[in-house]
């Protein structure tokens, strides 16, 4: 029987709290991300974390003294993200954990936050174009005006190129891998969830049909993407060529060919006054 989405994350609690930091290229996109919300969020405010999950992003804006407001579908999710909430010692600086939906923000107004996260690609499991574009209006809908919007999702092009590596019985499944490749929807994610993989014009139009102006593309694992094992070795065994691969990978994750083919790119956009 298919799982939903919020079934699929209730299992998977510790491996979603894990996943950002547990080896040099999970590293790549919780670190290019942080690098990028350094660069464009303002010195202070009120931040909603959308679909953040156990918390990752709430607590490292917290401990910078960011007023973090965390919301999430899965309870078993944000019942980690308390914990770990408690144990880092920034309660005082989370001023909410809710239980919601990134299409439906309706328990906060308008022009409500300084900024609003919605990173780790929970817009890539929202399941019809029309929900997708929903959720976008809703995240821009509750930023102030001119505030930055951080949207990451998986990119198709990304998970087409590591199907040749990871998943090669899944390019055997001809119309599985069709939809894939042409429409960017797995209706197998996990096993039996669903997700869709995303083109550079269609986050694009997303954004920007929606109220705010792209003001930079990111692709957060950038030439690595299908290079796990080679890049956790360099990290491993070479700490001078890891030093210079991470500052070519800061130079380079924002050419447009990166971005387009990396396995999570990072839309931020400016909300429109």
């Amino acid at each position: 029987m298919k799982k939903t989405i919020k079934q699929i994350y209730s299992e998977m609690v510790q491996n979603e709290w894990r996943r950002l930091v547990k080896d040099s290229y999970h590293r790549l996109e919780f670190e290019t991300t942080l690098y990028f919300l350094k660069k464009y969020l303002p010195q202070k405010g009120f931040i909603l974390d959308a679909g953040g999950g156990p918390g990752r992003y709430t607590i490292e804006l917290a401990k910078k003294g960011y007023q973090m407001v965390l919301v999430d579908l899965t309870p078993e999710l944000l019942e980690k993200a308390r914990k770990e909430i408690k144990k880092a010692g920034v309660k005082r600086n989370v001023k909410a954990i809710a239980e919601g939906d990134i299409t439906n923000l309706a328990d906060f107004k308008d022009d409500t936050f300084d900024a609003v996260l919605c990173l780790g690609a929970p817009l890539s499991h929202v399941s019809t174009e029309e929900k997708r574009s929903q959720a976008v209006s809703e995240l821009v809908r509750v930023a102030k005006s001119k505030a930055p919007v951080f949207i990451s999702v998986i990119g198709r092009l990304g998970v087409v190129s590591a199907c040749a590596r990871y998943w090669v019985n899944e390019i055997g499944m001809t119309k599985h891998f069709r939809e894939i490749w042409k429409g960017g929807n797995d209706n197998i994610w996990k096993k039996g969830s669903y997700a869709h993989m995303f083109l550079p014009e269609e986050l694009d139009r997303l954004v920007t049909e929606n109220g705010a102006e792209i003001i930079e593309r990111v692709g957060l694992e950038g030439l690595v993407s299908v290079l796990r094992k080679e890049i956790n070795k360099i990290a491993r065994s070479n700490p001078l060529a890891w030093k210079n691969w991470q500052e070519s990978h800061y130079k380079l994750c924002t050419h447009p060919a990166v971005y387009a083919t990396s396995s999570h790119m990072l839309i931020i956009g400016k909300k429109n006054a």
